[in-house]
């Protein structure tokens, strides 16, 4: 990457399918190369945006998929300005478990809202990341690390299986979309594996 810009680096996928686990492990090896990282989350990252998170998946909070959407862009924008921009200004390589695409997997494709009124929140938060790692786990692989979690489960871990599956499609249409961000990876087997041909991608792609 040129200048001094950071680099943004968003991780996305459906339930259970270690980006939480993905993401710290990256973070640690990016900082022992001498980089800042910032390691954040969506919904999430400021307090505000914390507080929308916690409405969003407590299992008794009721809300139109259009109010979901709504609520999330608000947290989004809330962080995009205070933590995320602010990173990358100073040059730092932030890492996001989840961004702009798990709205428009879940709530566009899974629970139908308008796809072109999402993409244009999208286009009004105006920022976009550098590349983007979508992983995929079979629906059998998700409930078994789901089960290991142990707890109660959220709004989004208790969707049924056809959303669940309309969601998964919409992330693989989001990377045909958009090749030249966006990276499918087989996140099925051993972590390490997947971690490490996560490594071979970024180095390929961003040189970091």
């Amino acid at each position: 990457m040129s200048g001094s810009r950071g680099v943004f680096i968003t991780f996305e996928g459906g339930e259970g399918a270690g980006k939480s686990t993905t993401v710290r492990r990256l973070a640690e090896t990016i900082r022992a190369t001498g980089r800042e990282v910032v390691l954040t989350r969506e919904p999430g990252g400021t307090p505000g945006a914390e507080a929308i998170r916690g409405l969003l998946l407590d299992p008794g909070t009721v809300l139109t998929p259009l109010a979901d959407s709504l609520l999330h862009f608000a947290a989004r924008a809330d962080h995009v300005a205070n933590v995320i921009q602010p990173a990358l200004a100073r040059g730092a390589v932030v890492i996001c478990d989840r961004f702009y695409d798990s709205t428009m997997a879940y709530q566009g494709f899974g629970l139908g809202v308008d796809v072109a009124a999402i993409a244009a929140m999208v286009r009004l938060i105006g920022l976009n990341p550098d590349i983007t790692f979508i992983l995929e786990v079979s629906e059998i692989v998700a409930k078994q690390r789901l089960g290991k979690r142990g707890g109660q489960a959220d709004r989004y871990e208790r969707m049924g299986a056809e959303v669940m599956a309309r969601i998964a499609d919409g992330f693989r249409a989001i990377a045909v979309a958009e090749p030249e961000r966006c990276v499918l990876v087989d996140a099925n087997g051993d972590v390490d594996e997947v971690f490490a041909n996560i490594e071979i991608l970024l180095r390929q792609r961003l040189a970091l």
